[in-house]
Parts: C-alpha cells; structure tokens; sequence
C-alpha cells in the first residue's frame, strides 16, 4: 500500500490540471490559488516522503558519510502490470527522491510567479487556462520519467511530457513562438522514435528494461558471445539519441536557443532546470546499466559533452537577449554534466568523483537556472523585453532583484562558496584523475576555458542589468522608479529561489556531500569514497584559473569587440545556424527530393522492365486468332450476319445492296451495353436497390423457414 503514494505523486498533478483549468474557466484568482495549492502538496508529500527515508535510517548513514549498500536500496515501489503493454513500474530510491525534491519545489516557485507574470492587461497573453493546464500535466509527466523503475515508463512518461511541454513554446501564438514550438516537436518527435527502435532492440536482446537489471541482463547476454558488443552500442546510441534531444546535447541543441526565449519565463525555468535533466536522467540509466566502464562508450559521451559544454558558452557570450543567453547558457551546463557522464564510464570503478560531480551539477544547474529566469521573468513583466540594450539599468536599486541574481550568476561561474564551484571542481578533478595524456589534457583545459566564457557572460548579463545605466535618460529615470513586484508572491518566489541556492552552496560538506551520498546508488557507487577538500589550494588554483579566462575574455573581446558604439551587438553570424543551415535543407529539400526520384523510380521499374523485356526477350508479334474488336459471340454472330448479308445482296437485294459491318456493329454495341452496365453498378442508386432487394430476400427466408 506504500507504493499508492508513487501514483498519488504522478498522476494528482494530472487531476489538479483539470481541476484549475476548470476553475479558471470562472476564476483567474481561484484558478491561480488551486495552481498554486496543487504544487504545493506535491512538494509537501514529496517533502514527506524524504523526511520518512531519512529518518528511518539513511540519515544516520549519510552523517558517516558511508553508505554502503543503504542508496543501493528502492525506498518503495508500485507495479502496474499490463498497462500500456509492458506495465507501469513506478520505484524511489535517493536519486529520484533528490530530484523529485528539486522537481516539486521548482514548480511550487514558477506557479507563484505565473500569477503576476500572466497580469498585464496592456499586453494580454493568449489562453491563460490553456498554460495552466499544460503547466501540472508536464509537471505529472517529468515526476513519471525521474520515478520510473524501467526504460519503457520512462519513455512513456517522457513522450507525454514532450507534447505538454510544447503548448508552453507555443503559448503567445507569435510567427517565431511557433516556428521555434515546431522545431521543440520535431526534434522531441524525432528523438522519440529513436529512442523507442533502441528500447526495442534492449527488450529483443535482454528480455527486461528493468533499470536495475540491466547491468546483470548485458553480462549475461554477452558471455552467450552472439554478435559481440555490436548491437549493444547500436542500442545505445540509440537510446542515447533520444534522451540527449531532450537533454539539449550537440548536434541535437538546435531547439533549446529557440524554445526557451519562446516560452513563458515561468516555463524556461522548467524547461532549463527540471526537463532537460529527464533527458540526463535517461542518459545516466543506459551508461550505467549497459555500459559501466565502457571506454568506447565513455569516450563517445565525453566528446558530446566537450561540443555541447565548449559550443553553448560560445552562444551564449554572442546573443544579446537575456532568455537566449540563459538558454545557451544551459546548453553549456548540460554539456558539463555530459562530461561527468563520460567520465563515469571511463573511470569504471574509481568513478566516485565523477558520480558526485555529476549528480551535484544537476541539482546546482536546476536550482540556478530556476533563479536566474525567475529573475528574467521579473524584468519582462516590467520591461516586455529582454534585449540587453533595452533592459539596460533596470536592474539599478533593486536590492533584491539584483541579489538573487547575483547568487546564480556566482554559482553557475563556479566561484568559491557557491555551488557550482563544488560540483564543476569534482568534475575537473575526475578528468585530472583519469590521464590520458595530450586528449584528456585538452579536454581539461577545454572544461577550463568553457568555465571562464561562463564568468564572462554572466559578468556581461550582470553589467548590462545591474550595473550600467540605459542611453536613454527617460527610460532610466522610470526604471529607478519601477516598483518590480507588483505582489509578494513573485517577490517571495525569487527569494525563496535565491536562499535555498545560497543555502546548498554554503554547506558542501554539511549538505552537498549528503545528497551525493544519497544519489549514488543509481549510478551503481556503493561506497562513498575519498572526502574531498574543496578549498584545497590546487582545487582553487583550478577555479581561480577559470575565473581568470573568464575575466580576460570579458575585458578584451565583450567589452572591447562585443560592444560597438556604446550597444550590445550581435556578431554571431546569421547563416551560421544549424538548424537552418543543415536541418532544415536537409529534412525539407534534400530528403523529399530523394525520396520522391526513388518513389517514382519504384513505381515505373515494373513498366520499365514490362517493355524491355517486350523489346528484346519476348518481341511483340501478332497473333493470328487476336481479335480487334469485340469477343468471340459478337464476332461468329457479325460473320454469320455479313454472310447473309453477302447472299442477299446477290439475290434478293442486288439493286439496294447493304454494306454493314456486323462484327464492327455488334461489337460497338457490345461496348456501349458494357459501359450502361458499369454506370448502373456504379450509381449509388443501384447499390441500394440491390440492398433492398437482397434485404426483401432475406426477409422472405426467415419468415419461410418460420
């Protein structure tokens, strides 16, 4: 009966969606107060739940900093066999407890913002319920993907999650909200079916998609020795291809920098903190249950996580619009996190640093990211843009505002004493552990400079924000006078936001280290392993000298290069735009266009092949017996007639004689009888009078046989 809770925590958001669309049909107030109440339980029984864990034991074991075995353990489970198909297996261990945390206390912060964020009657936005609705049905759906017990849940709840989650890119209805919504689809859509051809191919080899079993099921599978490795890694690139779409992985980011500025700030966050992590979610399960120190494997996800951490900051220090930064921005972070993936498999079992810097860079990069477009939302409620030239000074005396966002921009920097600088220095002291010669150096010293660009775009954001005044004197002097909250519920959202950021920055050891401990588990690390020193002189040397780059590339080429007569410019070329320089050609020129010659090829190779061999094998030739015209009976009886025909022009009708042909004659009209038929057989009338008379029929039968 425990496990009921697990179904309580996936599906009453989905019930609470109805219920607020419904009541925001009479009420936005009521409707924003049950949005509100709704994520709130969802966290209070989430909040329960971990509350129930710790007490009953892991608490004691996380103080020792051990361990062992304990986050190995599922904390409870609910099975639902048969539905959908394979069943619906619902678990909780620490991993998805911690990120079941995460999920439900960003929610409960967006849904606070959205009351204010949807008020402005001077630009009203589209259907209000519609956003409500999606908001609690995504919201069901992401905690069905982090508790899921198997890979075939997971995807069910993360293709539900794909379209709910796309109402939100599409919200405002504008020409580029759309144009960005589809690209959301196509690449969730495309992802998607990749990723369901890779469960296939698990499920025909393994015979379980059983997260927990997985490691077991490939060892067995491969000590029968059929095939080798070969279509476990076809597998999993599959599998992997799927996930990382959503995740935001290279080649596959081209939505992220479109879909977040399209969404509602309240929506980014989601998207950003808690969405992109179920694809990480995904792609943690398959590296480690199928291929725990892999190096082909780990080398494969190092190099995708290396593009996409290196590529997204370079983005990100180019756009000029605060949600596109943030974006690009988070396409770094996730190519950082990508990195400590790789590492675990190339580590194998000395993986702890990879493992906590993992797991702790997920919470960090959710946690930030709820902030840092929380606090986004707050300028565009006041400004309606987000372009740094626009929004330039706003942030000016506003105490609070300027705070908290200073918090995420310090921690996403990786600057001592917040939280981004714990989980990026166990992640750099993982690729340090490993060696490797000159390749891991320059991965190292990649992870280094992707770091600094991190500083160096935050430093812009803050500068142009917080910092400088606006050209415009007018337009200063109302920001000074803007009041940013017009409730206390945004106000409380970012603070809260901001505190607990600080909070779990300010304790490695204390919390941080705890709910790595916690975590584990899932990815198969028993022990805690070595106490790490994070404020060890080589440990700073490492983020002083990240912070370092990141202080150089601001000075000389953002504050030098990237701004042009006292404007934020946007040098990033146009045309260098993967999706419209690749995708799109490719998918909707390139692609129909071949598959059209090739259809068309297919469809007139039997003709083709008809007439070559008619011209050569089998040549036409006449045959004696071949009729024109006609069939058989028309041509006996057109004989027979024009041999009557013959005799009497010679006998009895020599002076008028006829000249008919019958078997032409009759053969037209056999034609033309055949052609009446097949009009009547195909009329409509027809068809009813033969139903009737067949009906008539068959009701003579039944009374004659009664």
């Amino acid at each position: 009966m425990d496990g009921i809770i697990l179904g309580i925590l996936v599906f009453w958001p989905f019930l609470g969606g109805i219920l607020v669309y419904g009541a925001g049909r009479k009420k936005e107030r009521l409707r924003q107060g049950l949005a509100v109440g709704v994520t709130v339980s969802e966290f209070l029984l989430t909040a329960g739940l971990a509350g129930g864990v710790l007490a009953g034991g892991a608490l004691g074991a996380l103080a020792d900093g051990g361990g062992r075995g304990l986050f190995q353990e599922e904390f409870l489970s609910l099975d639902l066999p048969g539905l959908c198909g394979l069943g619906v297996y619902l678990t909780l261990d620490g991993f998805r407890l911690i990120f079941g945390l995460a999920a439900s206390f960003m929610w409960v912060m967006a849904a606070l913002l959205c009351g204010e964020y949807f008020q402005d009657p001077i630009h009203p936005h589209k259907d209000k319920d519609r956003f409500y609705l999606f908001l609690l049905l995504t919201l069901g759906a992401a905690m069905g993907v982090f508790l899921a017990a198997d890979l075939f849940t997971a995807f069910l709840f993360f293709e539900i999650m794909s379209f709910t989650s796309y109402v939100w890119v599409a919200q405002e209805e504008g020409e580029q909200d759309l144009r960005a919504a589809a690209t959301y689809l196509a690449v969730a859509v495309f992802g998607g079916m990749v990723l369901l051809m890779g469960l296939f191919l698990l499920w025909n080899r393994l015979g379980t998609l059983y997260i927990r079993e997985l490691p077991q099921a490939v060892a067995a599978s491969l000590a029968q020795g059929e095939g080798g490795k070969t279509w476990l890694y076809a597998a999993g690139v599959c599998v992997l291809t799927g996930f990382g779409a959503k995740a935001g992985s290279f080649p596959l980011h081209v939505w992220l920098p479109k879909a977040y500025p399209a969404a509602p700030a309240p929506a980014a966050a989601l998207l950003s903190g808690i969405l992109t992590k179920t694809g990480i979610f995904g792609v943690l399960a398959v590296t480690c249950g199928l291929f725990a120190g892999d190096g082909p494997w780990g080398v494969l996800v190092l190099a995708l996580g290396v593009l996409t951490m290196a590529g997204g900051a370079v983005l990100a220090l180019f756009s000029v619009d605060l949600k596109r930064i943030l974006a690009c921005s988070s396409m770094s972070q996730i190519g950082f996190i990508l990195v400590g993936v790789g590492m675990q498999a190339l580590l194998g079992e000395d993986n702890a640093l990879a493992v906590h810097g993992t797991l702790l860079h997920m919470v960090n990069h959710s946690l930030i990211k709820l902030v840092l477009f929380l606090g986004a939302g707050v300028i565009f409620m006041n400004v309606r843009s987000l372009d740094l030239n626009e929004i330039r000074g706003f942030g000016r005396k506003k105490p609070l505002l300027a705070g908290c966002f200073l918090v995420g921009a310090l921690a996403v920097a990786g600057v001592p004493f917040f939280g981004g600088y714990v989980s990026k220095t166990l992640l750099h002291e993982s690729i340090t552990a490993y060696g490797g010669g000159w390749l891991m150096k320059a991965v190292e010293w990649l992870f280094l400079i992707s770091g600094g660009l991190t500083a160096a775009y935050m430093a812009k954001i803050f500068a142009a924000v917080f910092v400088e005044k606006n050209r415009d004197g007018e337009k200063q002097a109302a920001y000074d006078a803007c009041r940013p909250y017009k409730n206390r519920q945004s106000g409380f959202a970012l603070a809260g936001s901001g505190a607990v950021l600080l909070i779990w920055g300010l304790f490695p050891h204390g919390i941080m280290d705890r709910a790595a401990a916690l975590g584990q588990g899932f990815m198969g690390l028993g022990e805690f392993g070595e106490r790490v020193s994070y404020f060890s002189l080589k440990n700073l040397a490492g983020a002083g000298i990240s912070l370092g780059i990141g202080a150089l590339v601001y000075f000389l080429a953002v504050r030098r290069v990237l701004i042009r007569e006292g404007r934020y410019a946007d040098l990033w070329p146009k045309w260098l735009d993967l999706e419209e320089l690749v995708y799109r050609p490719l998918l909707l020129k390139l692609l129909p266009f071949v598959c059209g010659v090739v259809c068309r090829a297919a469809d007139s190779f039997v003709d083709l092949a008809v007439v070559a061999l008619r011209k050569t094998v089998y040549r036409d030739s006449p045959l004696p017996h071949e009729l024109t015209e006609g069939n058989g009976l028309t041509y006996l009886l057109g004989k027979l007639m024009n041999g009557v025909q013959s005799l009497a022009n010679k006998t009895w009708r020599r002076r008028n004689p006829g000249e008919k042909d019958y078997v032409h004659v009759l053969a037209v009209k056999r034609e033309a009888l055949r052609e009446s038929n097949t009009i009547i057989g195909r009329s409509l009338s027809f068809g009813l009078l033969l139903f009737c008379v067949g009906l008539v029929l068959t009701l003579v039968y039944i009374l004659w046989l009664g």
